[in-house]
């Protein structure tokens, strides 16, 4: 046992070690990224997919498809399913945005049906078997792996651009998997979208002071499934969203979305979705203008 941890332990700083090397190789920092907000003319397409209680976001850009998150095991075949019915074979990005089943959950199924070019992780490590599992499969299938940079732009072509914000270093304690989630600002011209995975108040209090001015978007992914540790006023008003969609499970056990937390979104009187009553929830862009449709 303590020969097999030893081994788990050397892979992770491996994996972490080799992601620091390789870093710059697909993410420039900030100021040396092409601001211009040109775009190509094609159609973004950004589908928060209904998988249950969990997240699970399919971005498709010029050609590159993205996955942010994986949702949760029980979820898996029907996340197969859908990104497959989308008549896609390839994923060229896959973020994991912090290491909790029902955001990493799917990853041993979509790395099973898909061929997966890179991954991106918060580079937040934990001891549970469904990690342990992860990590061993991207090293038997040699998989691309980088630890994200705060600050560092991921261009996707055509204009489309993913912005980490977070998660920030030092980490806010290495038992925060929530709070030190990867935190992406996708922008295709005039369009933009905040995605959150769980992070809470510590967080988006850090990303205020952090970033300021550059938090506004048109799209917010809720924090942490619309709970009551996410979405406080103050991040509110910094992204300013014109609407909010929330990937949640139908009668949780976490009771989320949060009553107090709708509240908040209703005074910001902002558009809510919630792919428990509305299904998959795509939205397709021009970087002009935004539509948001609803499956059910």
């Amino acid at each position: 046992m303590i020969f097999v941890r030893r081994r788990l332990l050397a892979l992770i700083v491996l994996l972490i070690a080799v992601s620091l090397l390789m870093g710059g190789c697909s993410a420039k920092p900030a100021g040396q990224q092409d601001r211009s907000t040109q775009v190509s003319g094609q159609t973004l397409k950004v589908q928060t997919i209904d998988i249950g209680q969990g997240d699970a976001i399919l971005i498709q850009a010029q050609g590159q498809v993205v996955l942010v998150d994986t949702g949760d095991v029980p979820a898996r075949e029907k996340l197969v399913r859908y990104i497959k019915s989308q008549g896609i074979t390839t994923i060229d990005k896959v973020f994991i945005t912090h290491p909790h089943a029902d955001h990493l959950g799917g990853m041993a199924a979509v790395l099973e049906n898909f061929k997966v070019k890179q991954i991106y992780d918060s580079g937040l490590t934990t001891t549970t078997a469904l990690y342990r599992q992860y990590l061993t499969t991207v090293q038997k299938k040699n998989i691309p792996f980088e630890v994200v940079a705060q600050g560092s732009t991921i261009d996707l072509g055509g204009g489309a651009v993913l912005k980490v914000l977070a998660p920030q270093k030092p980490f806010i304690t290495q038992s925060e998997l929530n709070n030190n989630s990867i935190v992406l600002k996708l922008t295709y011209g005039k369009f933009s979208m905040m995605l959150t995975g769980d992070a809470e108040k510590e967080a988006e209090d850090k990303l205020i002071k952090d970033y300021a001015g550059e938090l506004k978007s048109s799209v917010l992914k809720s924090g942490h499934h619309g709970s009551n540790t996410s979405s406080t006023t103050a991040f509110l008003k910094a992204v300013a969203p014109e609407a909010i969609i929330i990937s949640v499970g139908a009668n949780n056990d976490y009771h989320h979305p949060h009553p107090s937390t709708m509240k908040k979104y209703a005074e910001l009187k902002a558009k809510v979705y919630q792919t428990d009553r509305d299904g998959t929830l795509t939205i397709t862009s021009d970087g002009q203008t935004y539509n948001i449709n609803k499956e059910k």
